[in-house]
């Protein structure tokens, strides 16, 4: 099922969701629905706070990189529950958008390489590790799971200039 965005400045985006404790039907419908979210909205990632649900959710389903125009595959989705970061390393810079902040894409800096200790969907430990877009995408999620979103990485002067034009959409 579709579900709507939470949209910036929602203050739902600031809420540091709680840990999953139940692996159940619940949280496999709401996975399955942020899937189908995340793909009717032409998403790679989406943390679950960004369909409303507190919990320590987010998924990812990268394109292929080297076919054009190729379906998402929901076997592809990569379904991250309760994250922790392992290690961050190096450092990189990539442009990065967001389901709740549409239309704006901005260059973030963020760790190069990351090892991160998660559970699937039915609760199985799993560890990622990756130094690729892959791992850009989970610290992107990751920081809506801790009430962050990627603005907030941004400089005072290029947050200021975002604030004014954002809130000149909505006017």
């Amino acid at each position: 099922m579709i579900r709507d965005i939470v949209i910036y400045p929602d203050k739902r985006l600031k809420l540091i969701s709680k840990e999953v404790t139940l692996f159940d039907n619940k949280l496999h419908q709401l996975l399955d629905d942020m899937y189908d979210t995340m793909i009717n909205k032409n998403g790679v990632g989406l943390a679950a706070i960004q369909i409303g649900a507190d919990v320590r959710a987010l998924i990812i389903n990268l394109p292929p990189e080297d076919e054009e125009h190729v379906k998402q595959l929901k076997e592809d989705t990569l379904e991250i529950i309760n994250p922790v970061f392992v290690s961050k390393d190096g450092s990189c810079k990539h442009q990065e958008g967001c389901l709740s902040i549409p239309g704006i894409y901005e260059d973030i800096e963020r760790a190069e390489h990351v090892v991160v200790e998660y559970q699937n969907r039915y609760g199985e430990k799993q560890i990622l590790d990756n130094h690729e877009f892959l791992a850009i995408a989970v610290q992107h999620e990751v920081d809506h799971l801790n009430g962050k979103v990627f603005i907030e990485k941004l400089s005072f002067i290029k947050r200021k200039k975002f604030e004014k034009e954002w809130k000149k959409r909505f006017k």
